[in-house]
Formats: C-alpha cells, structure tokens, sequence
C-alpha cells in the first residue's frame, strides 16, 4: 500500500476517534464520505447523516463522558482496524433502561473501511455482556 494513503487513512481514524471523544460530531461525520456505523453484536446499522447523529444522541445521552482510547492501529487494502478501550459511565437511559448511575470498560474492535478518500463505514465489534454485567452487576 502507498506509505502516503496509509499515513492520510491513520490520520482521517485518529481525528474520528478523538472527535468521538469530544463530542465535536460535525469533525466525526466529516471524516465520512457516508456515514454508516455497523454495530455488530446488536445488529444495528445506522445508516446516512442523520440515523448516525440520533445514534450520536442517544449513546451520549446515555453516556455523556462515553470516551475510547486506543490500543493498538492496523493497516488493511481497504481499511484500517483498530483495538481500543471503550468507556462510559450510565447517566441516561438506553432503549428502555433507565440509568444505572455505573461505570463500564469494554475492549473492542472497529474496521474503518474506506473508499478512496474517507470512512464509508465503522464496523464495530464487541461482547455486550461485558458491558451489561458492569451496569447491572
């Protein structure tokens, strides 16, 4: 892969994640050609501008000091992946839970595909009752 691109996809994930973190959401869908989070382990797609800024809503809503930190970056044809730490304390509710006042980590997986410019989708992988178990527990 042309050392150039690498360095420009590292830098487009880097600025998305630390915008994520403080919740300039204008940069993070900048950093999109189409907006588009694919939540694995839930089954949820948020599709197009709008069905990811509701989805930005409703997690900070729910975990207004949500926040990830990563672990490690990897380098694909298409994409780039990540490991990171993903934190949040449950101040809100979340689909029908009202908040637990709880603390949670989770160490997850994003693939950050790319077309040539920018993210086209965030595929994020992650065990939800490590997450749960810390909130109900």
């Amino acid at each position: 892969m042309d050392p150039q691109v690498r360095a420009k996809r590292e830098a487009i994930v880097r600025t998305h994640m630390e915008s994520e973190n403080v919740h300039d959401f204008d940069a993070t869908i900048g950093t999109f050609s189409h907006p588009r989070y694919e939540l694995i382990p839930s089954g949820q797609v948020h599709d197009g501008e709008a069905a990811v800024r509701a989805y930005f809503k409703e997690t900070r809503t729910a975990f207004p000091d949500q926040r990830n930190e990563l672990i490690s970056l990897r380098h694909l044809d298409d994409g780039v992946v990540v490991e990171f730490w993903l934190r949040g304390t449950h101040k809100g509710p979340l689909g029908g839970f009202a908040p637990t006042g709880k603390s949670f980590e989770c160490r997850m997986t994003a693939f950050f595909l790319f077309d040539d410019a920018a993210i086209v989708c965030e595929r994020v992988y992650f065990d939800t009752a490590t997450i749960l178990r810390q909130l109900t527990g």
